[in-house]
């Protein structure tokens, strides 16, 4: 295990350089001059210039891949070209939100969509299985956009039980220290900012679930009708187990490791930011704000934000890997 451990931590070198390389070059491509947007349309050709000086862009592209390099490697990714801050400091001011909401969207997904693919799996061709079956691809093909507008009509505008967008309530005058709204306040036991700043996670959280759920719940039955059909099930039936012993200690957990490995890909794929959900609910995430710099041409937020999101894809298929052996005795690393 230990040698597993060090291999895949040794990988994860060659993979960032080439994460680097694409990024560096992409944001060149893209058209546009981000010193020309910084000055303003009236700046002069000579103040542009001066601009483009003062940011280093007039460098041969070897010297600001070497800088870029050189400031990533300390963990320095360079100061944002417009707010003149740390860039590290800024995505880590929003880094935190997008985090939370993707926990509590996976955990929705998960449990759902786990549990809608085992009944489904149990029972079928009932109209149980075609039912969530439909309703997954429903949630598959359902733009995020317009069910996020959807449940803001419905459960803020209509009945009025849940806010339309935003963290915490602004009046409520909370100043946390980690930008871990839910955690912090449920650690410190401040629970009126805890209610309302998890009343605001729920819509923003069931919206960008409705993929995951889908997807899972497939995933999930699929698996589960697999494994259904193995002899050792069979022998379990006829020891006279009952069937949730066999459904859920036997079936499921063996059927448990493409789920994981989905489960993985989607954590990893949102941790990157759900730029839609993040706009429509006004989320203060991650992937709004490096969309925001992709347009502002801010060449070292999009290079430390996509360097971090990176990070996390591998972090996070890190512990995939890890939980097959504790899921699968079967499976060894060595």
């Amino acid at each position: 295990m230990r040698n597993y451990l060090a291999k895949r931590l040794l990988l994860t070198f060659p993979t960032a350089f080439g994460i680097l390389v694409l990024v560096f070059v992409l944001m060149r491509i893209i058209p546009g001059d981000p010193a020309r947007l910084m000055a303003g349309e009236r700046a002069t050709p000579e103040q542009v210039a001066a601009i483009r000086e003062q940011m280093g862009l007039n460098d041969p592209y070897w010297v600001q891949f070497a800088r870029f390099v050189g400031e990533m490697a300390t963990g320095d990714f360079g100061e944002s070209f417009f707010s003149k801050r740390p860039v590290m400091e800024e995505l880590m001011a929003r880094y935190p939100a997008t985090v939370e909401l993707t926990l509590f969207a996976m955990v929705i997904a998960t449990v759902a969509g786990v549990l809608a693919g085992v009944m489904a799996a149990v029972y079928r061709g009932s109209i149980l299985d075609h039912g969530v079956m439909a309703l997954a691809l429903v949630g598959v093909s359902m733009p995020i956009f317009w069910l996020g507008l959807q449940l803001i009509i419905l459960f803020s505008v209509k009945l009025g039980w849940l806010p339309a967008g935003g963290r915490v309530d602004p009046r409520l005058g909370w100043q946390g220290s980690t930008g871990f709204v839910i955690f912090e306040t449920l650690f410190r036991g401040e629970w009126t900012v805890f209610w309302d700043a998890f009343r605001r996670l729920l819509l923003p959280a069931v919206a960008l679930a409705t993929i995951p759920l889908s997807v899972i719940a497939r995933v999930t039955r699929s698996a589960m009708l697999e494994v259904l059909g193995q002899d050792y099930i069979r022998t379990a039936r006829a020891k006279g187990l009952s069937e949730r012993v066999v459904i859920f200690r036997h079936t499921l957990r063996n059927a448990l490791l493409p789920v994981i490995t989905v489960v993985g890909l989607q954590v990893g794929s949102l941790l990157g930011g759900a730029v839609l959900t993040e706009t429509v609910f006004s989320w203060p995430g991650i992937g709004r704000y490096i969309v925001q710099s992709i347009e502002a041409r801010d060449y070292p937020v999009v290079q430390g934000g996509i360097v971090l999101i990176a990070l996390a894809f591998v972090v996070v298929n890190l512990i995939v890997d890890l939980l097959y052996t504790a899921i699968d005795p079967r499976i060894r690393y060595s």
